[in-house]
C-alpha cells in the first residue's frame, strides 16, 4: 500500500495549490478507511483536468454521480487554520 500511496500523492500535486491541498488531505486523513469503491472513484478524480475538479469543488458544476459521494467528502471539512 505504500508505493500505492506515493504514486497517488504524486498524483495529487497539481496546478492549482488549492487542489493540492484538499486532494493531499483527503489522500492523508480518509484514503486509507475509504471503501474500494471510493478509492477507485479517487483515482477516476485524479484523472480530471484540474478546473473541472476545481468546478466540482466549488459548487459550480455538479459532479458525475460516481464522484459526488467523494467530493462531498473531499469538501466537507476545510483545512485547519483556513
Amino acid at each position: 500500500m505504500t508505493a500505492e500511496l506515493g504514486r497517488l500523492r504524486w498524483r495529487c500535486h497539481r496546478g492549482m495549490k488549492e487542489l493540492d491541498i484538499l486532494l493531499t488531505r483527503y489522500l492523508d486523513e480518509c484514503y486509507c478507511t475509504a471503501s474500494t469503491e471510493e478509492q477507485k472513484a479517487f483515482g477516476h478524480l485524479l484523472d480530471t483536468q484540474d478546473p473541472v475538479i476545481y468546478a466540482y469543488c466549488l459548487g459550480s458544476e455538479r459532479p458525475p454521480e460516481h464522484l459526488a459521494v467523494l467530493i462531498a467528502r473531499i469538501t466537507a471539512n476545510p483545512p485547519a487554520g483556513r
